[in-house]
């Protein structure tokens, strides 16, 4: 079986991504990406893959604001992340998630604002903003 996500282009415009998803014991599954196995497990020690999103948008939005404060000289010790998930009650779904960026008080008052642009530059928010077409096909190896 393969898991093939797309982004809503003609294929021969898309620009393509290859992830191979695998199964461990359990209820471990990995993914190859980019050289890179990144592992879940829904019931052990290691992170749920949802816990794998949440964690996305909050260290890519983290990204942003470093990114930030380092190309104008600002020293990022004291400034933090702190980032909620806001449930609709009957569905459990996420409704809103909110994002504070904390900054000491020594923080350039002029960038206070500039800084949550940044942290809104965070490429898994753009895409939840414009979610992509997730398509799930199966293929017979060998066939």
């Amino acid at each position: 079986m393969h898991l093939w996500i797309s982004c809503g282009l003609h294929p021969a415009e898309t620009l393509t991504m290859t992830m191979q998803i695998t199964f461990g014991e359990g209820d471990r599954v990995d993914a190859l990406y980019k050289g890179k196995t990144i592992s879940t497990d829904q019931e052990g020690p290691l992170p749920e893959p949802f816990e794998l999103f949440l964690v996305s948008i909050g260290t890519c939005s983290g990204y942003y604001v470093a990114k930030f404060c380092r190309s104008r000289d600002i020293p990022t010790e004291g400034v933090r992340l702190e980032m909620r998930r806001i449930l609709f009650p009957e569905s459990k779904m996420i409704e809103r998630i909110e994002i504070d960026v904390h900054l000491p008080e020594d923080f350039p008052e002029r960038y206070r604002t500039a800084v949550v642009r940044a942290a809104k530059q965070c490429t898994v928010k753009k895409h939840l903003d414009q979610p992509p077409a997730v398509d799930v096909q199966t293929i017979v190896d060998g066939s």
